[in-house]
């Protein structure tokens, strides 16, 4: 027999009180916003179904257009985003592309024809600097709001936040530096797309700095899994020992791309990914990665288009965000290195 959920037990699983829970199922007003969201959690998580006085009416759906979600930085992005337009009491609508797959044009032509108050836009064909951007005019023009995740090609007139791609990918290769590498690669997607060509730009700056004279290694892929184990056979052919790359994804084909080779990870190749999504730290071994401050830009995006949608003027530019380098087990000194470099 299943056993019945108190509101002790709801209490316990929320940190509040029971008399909280009970405001909150009866529907009071007087329980600030965070709270009840911290009730709605604890039921959800309890598999206590929500009393229909806690169904709360739509004020309209949000389009959220996605990658594929086979890299789990994109879920990621669209739960954060759930979660925060939830309060709000609009709904999201997620749009996943995949190849061969529905279009970003075709989805956004479904989007406006259900009359949705704004469309949140996650590494689109916004960051692609030779794509036609003319779809987001378009829909500006028609009175949709829209915000971008993740890069913002020269010409796109739009509200835009990103991680500073640039700055990280610096921060990336300073890591390496410090430990005593100097023959260090860059596995990177197309650099058609915004992301990937500040990365890039990112990597040459630390290099230049750190590592006057020393040759760039560059592979530009596909950011999966197979790309980047063809990335490490090149770059360890040209005797990397530290490779910087675009994804995490990406960064665990590289681990398996020196592993065919006969490479240890970090032992004779140190790796660093980009991203840093929950399953990272599992890996084997746990990667260095840089991690997207996925819930400042998600909150900072969420709530420019929710005042776009309420009638405020936005300016068309990007906020740029500062990432963290999360050290762990995929990067050790240089094989060779016995000490840092002087200076490093």
């Amino acid at each position: 027999m299943q056993q019945r959920i108190t509101l002790a037990d709801i209490a316990d699983q929320a940190s509040v009180s029971t008399a909280t829970v009970s405001r909150v199922l009866n529907g009071k007003t007087n329980v600030a916003e965070a709270t009840r969201r911290q009730v709605l959690v604890a039921l959800d998580l309890l598999g206590y179904e929500r009393p229909e006085t806690l169904h709360q009416a739509s004020r309209g759906l949000v389009g959220l257009i996605v990658p594929e979600l086979s890299n789990p930085i994109f879920p990621l992005y669209a739960q954060e985003i759930e979660q925060l337009l939830a309060p709000s009491g609009h709904t999201p609508l997620l749009c996943t592309q995949t190849p061969g797959g529905t279009s970003e044009d075709e989805y956004i032509e479904m989007l406006v024809d259900r009359g949705v108050a704004g469309i949140i836009f996650v590494s689109g064909r916004h960051s692609d600097t030779g794509g036609d951007v003319t779809r987001y005019q378009r829909l500006r023009e028609r009175g949709v709001p829209l915000v971008t995740i993740n890069g913002n090609a020269p010409t796109i007139k739009a509200p835009g936040f990103t991680t500073d791609d640039r700055t990280a990918a610096h921060m990336a290769v300073d890591h390496l530096v410090s430990l005593g590498h100097r023959r260090i690669g860059l596995a990177i997607g197309p650099t058609r797309y915004v992301p990937a060509e500040r990365k890039r730009a990112g990597y040459e700056d630390g290099m230049r700095s750190a590592l006057p004279g020393e040759p760039l290694r560059v592979v530009e892929t596909l950011y999966t899994y197979e790309g980047g184990a063809a990335a490490a056979r090149s770059l360890i052919a040209q005797e990397c020992t530290g490779i910087v790359c675009g994804s995490d994804i990406m960064a665990l084909g590289v681990i398996q791309g020196a592993r065919s080779m006969g490479r240890s990870v970090p032992q004779d190749v140190s790796v660093i990914g980009y991203d840093d999504s929950p399953m990272i730290p599992m890996t084997n071994p746990p990667l260095t990665t840089v991690r997207q401050p996925v819930a400042a830009i998600s909150r900072a995006a969420v709530q420019t288009l929710l005042a776009a949608i309420g009638g405020e003027e936005q300016p068309d530019a990007e906020m740029f965000f500062t990432s963290d380098l999360i050290v762990r087990g995929s990067t050790a000194p240089a094989p060779s290195a016995a000490s840092p470099l002087p200076g490093a």
